[in-house]
């Protein structure tokens, strides 16, 4: 991981920053190979066995950098919010695949999208943090776009497109705990995932296991190595530029998610969910754009 640190190690702000937004699309990138490399397995595999494989590749990609660092694992800070992260980390994996494996790809990031809107309601309800006019006019649009996504009706509300908001919602429940654990390192973090992917796949895999081709293999090997590849970019871009230069970025996923259900699926995006998606990234990024200009408090982290 040198090399990584050394390519992507910038000497100016500028270029520091550049470097930054293009990780940040490599991320997304590879979480999106990611999760298409999962769907394709999930159509034949359990979750469950889904989850163990892919948490063993993604550890063993990690292992490198989690020996190097095996020192932040001593002493962890809220070891009780550590646990619940990893929980719901878990299953918020486990509800994504689940709700992959019967809807497309792009319609189950759409659904992801949204988690900024439940992430700033969640903010106001646990964390104290005040939302004001203009902010809930802006979740108030953004769960308008999510409606004309999902286009609710008796034939649409289907039980897998209420695991994938389910799943938008642990995401966020995901993002709010990691802000009460800014101390911890990123790659602590990180590896909290696998390992509570891993735990429970090992609970759940043995029911209906079914032994993988050499072919399937290598798709649940793509999907967690790759998975950790997209974390490390993550990481590097947030520490080459700021979070308000790079976060909005993350809204290109559900390009390249549309792009892989359309080569390996066939899946292609309705008039309904493009509007949606694109209401749901506006109003996301003016979230992000009244954040990045509200006053902090001295001593703040971004």
């Amino acid at each position: 991981m040198g090399l990584f640190a050394k390519i992507t190690t910038a000497s100016d702000p500028r270029t520091a920053r550049i470097a930054g937004i293009l990780l940040m699309l490599l991320a997304m990138l590879a979480f999106s190979f990611s999760d298409a490399a999962g769907k394709t397995v999930v159509a034949t595999y359990s979750v469950g066995q889904l989850l163990l494989l892919r948490a063993l590749a993604g550890l063993f990609v990690l292992s490198p950098l989690i020996w190097r660092q095996r020192k932040a694992f001593v002493r962890l800070e809220r070891p009780g919010v550590q646990l619940a992260r990893m929980v719901i980390a878990a299953c918020e994996v486990a509800v994504f695949y689940l709700a992959a494996a019967y809807l497309p790809l792009a319609d189950v990031i759409t659904f992801y999208l949204a988690s900024s809107l439940f992430v700033s309601v969640g903010a106001a309800l646990f964390l104290g943090e005040t939302i004001d006019r203009a902010r809930g006019i802006a979740i108030v649009v953004g769960f308008v776009g999510v409606l004309i996504a999902l286009q609710p009706s008796a034939q649409t509300m289907s039980w897998p497109a209420l695991i994938a908001i389910l799943a938008s919602v642990l995401f966020a429940g995901l993002l709010l705990l990691t802000r009460f654990l800014r101390q911890t390192p990123d790659m602590v973090l990180a590896s909290q995932q696998f390992a509570g992917t891993l735990l429970l796949g090992l609970v759940l895999a043995p029911s209906g296991w079914i032994t993988p081709s050499a072919t399937d293999l290598v798709w649940f090997a793509i999907s967690g190595a790759v998975s950790a590849v997209g974390l490390l970019c993550v990481n590097r871009s947030l520490r080459l530029a700021p979070a308000s230069v790079v976060v909005p970025y993350q809204y290109t996923m559900i390009i390249f998610a549309a792009a892989f259900g359309w080569l390996l699926f066939g899946d292609v995006p309705s008039r309904a969910t493009v509007a949606g998606v694109a209401i749901i990234i506006a109003a996301g990024l003016y979230l992000g754009w009244r954040e990045r200009r509200a006053p902090r408090p001295s001593g703040a982290v971004d």
